[in-house]
């Protein structure tokens, strides 16, 4: 019985793929963002988890889209995948600083493009990395995203204490040659990272589907994004990180996430297989 009342529940703040595609116009109509190649399948998930959170059916949705404004903030948080953490992969940082670094040292100036990356966790582990490869001082890291909310928390570079004790062991399995605690002073149970990391940052808004390239730059960082679009945009967003990089730049893609577009992938030589790392070359 129970069981039986659940399931009528949750049909109650299901969706429909039609139906799926009628918020995707009413976002973009009202709030000029275009979810409609972004993989149906998970994009459903993340709505019906929504609908499900606040108890809302398909008309109460629609109506609180369009009148609430804090709504769809909340909406936007929680329907854009947030999920990240330091030194995420260290084989994939072990790689950068054996096969990427040595190539960047030579650049007078380096610009990085950290697409998609949330609440910053990645880009100050890469402005970490610089800092102990000796290259920080030379350098600009940009890390952009859709999501304001989650920008905002990488502006100011506080995380939990306990999840940054837990990135300590990703950090020196990534080849961290100090201590991760060295970077960051503890205030009460959070953790914020020094100011020297925080000044060569800036984070901003930029949404990979609809915005153009802003910079040139000599790596760009998309890890763990991809996955979420579909084909046409995968391909849209491949093409828009390319013309970002300079000419022997480098592209870091994440560990299921690779260039099988032909036509891309002959502009690049593939530095790490394993860990998507390439660089331009056309």
């Amino acid at each position: 019985m129970d069981k039986q009342l659940t399931k009528m529940t949750d049909s109650a703040y299901s969706i429909s793929f039609e139906e799926l595609k009628e918020i995707q116009k009413l976002i973009e109509k009202v709030h000029g963002y275009d979810f409609h190649d972004y993989a149906e399948a998970s994009l459903k998930r993340r709505v019906t988890h929504i609908m499900s959170k606040f108890k809302l059916n398909t008309f109460d949705l629609k109506h609180r889209l369009v009148n609430d404004t804090h709504f769809f903030a909340l909406f936007l948080n929680q329907v854009t995948v947030n999920v990240t953490e330091m030194f995420r992969d260290p084989g994939f940082y072990r790689s950068v600083r054996e096969n990427v670094i040595p190539y960047l040292a030579s650049y007078p100036h380096i610009k990085i493009w950290n697409a998609g990356c949330s609440s910053g966790e990645e880009t100050y582990s890469f402005a970490i990395t610089l800092k102990e490869e000796g290259i920080l001082e030379k350098s600009f890291l940009y890390g952009t995203d859709i999501n304001s909310e989650v920008l905002d928390k990488a502006k100011e570079g506080i995380y939990e204490l306990k999840k940054i004790k837990e990135y300590s062991t990703n950090y020196l399995n990534s080849g961290g040659k100090s201590s991760l605690s060295d970077y960051y002073h503890s205030i009460y149970d959070a953790g914020i990272f020094q100011s020297e990391l925080r000044k060569k940052t800036l984070f901003s808004i930029h949404n990979l589907a609809s915005d153009s390239s802003f910079n040139e730059f000599q790596l760009v960082v998309c890890r763990n994004v991809l996955i979420y679009f579909n084909e046409h945009l995968r391909n849209r967003v491949l093409e828009l990180l390319s013309e970002s990089l300079c000419h022997l730049g480098f592209l870091c893609l994440g560990s299921k996430e690779t260039l099988r577009n032909p036509k891309l992938l002959e502009q690049y030589k593939v530095i790490d297989k394993k860990e998507n790392i390439y660089q331009k070359i056309v």
